[in-house]
């Protein structure tokens, strides 16, 4: 048996660049948790290597600012692939950073992406025979939130 110290890393093998366009917060107030604000997901597109998808409407990133440094979101989506495939997304993720960047975020406005904390942990979902591997693995990744659109980096982890 080998103890802890002697198991591998996993390794980061990367798995897609993502730009998902956002709509404007739907913002549901100051709850007994936290400012809960909904993102409608308009679009975008997905690249991996030897892959590539659309990211379709109807989405959402549903988002809880529990206090002025840190958010917690929980993005749900569908990539259909150029193959027609459909994947099934839940991605939740953590952006933190100092008070006054995430109160511009919040609002809206643009902020360095080098100054906010964004990692994610995405999961997928598909029926396709090809694609159902991504459903037996893990992934993380990073983003930056714009005023218009997120991107984001997955990795699964190997």
């Amino acid at each position: 048996m080998l103890p802890p110290d002697q198991l591998a890393a996993p390794a980061l093998n990367f798995f897609a660049d993502l730009s998902v366009t956002v709509g404007n917060p739907q913002e549901v107030g100051q709850t007994a948790f936290g400012l809960r604000r909904l993102i409608p997901i308009l679009g975008g597109h997905a690249k991996g290597p030897d892959w590539s998808a659309q990211v379709l409407a109807g989405g959402a990133d549903f988002q809880l600012v529990v206090n002025e440094r840190i958010a917690s979101l929980d993005a749900r989506y569908c990539l259909q692939t150029d193959g027609g495939d459909l994947i099934y997304v839940q991605n939740r993720a953590i952006r933190s950073g100092p008070p006054e960047l995430i109160a511009r975020l919040v609002r809206g406005e643009p902020v360095d992406p080098a100054q906010i904390y964004f990692r994610c942990s995405p999961s997928f979902e598909t029926a396709s025979p090809a694609l159902q591997w991504i459903t037996e693995r893990m992934f993380v990744g990073t983003g930056a939130r714009y005023p218009d659109k997120v991107v984001m980096r997955f990795f699964e982890l190997g």
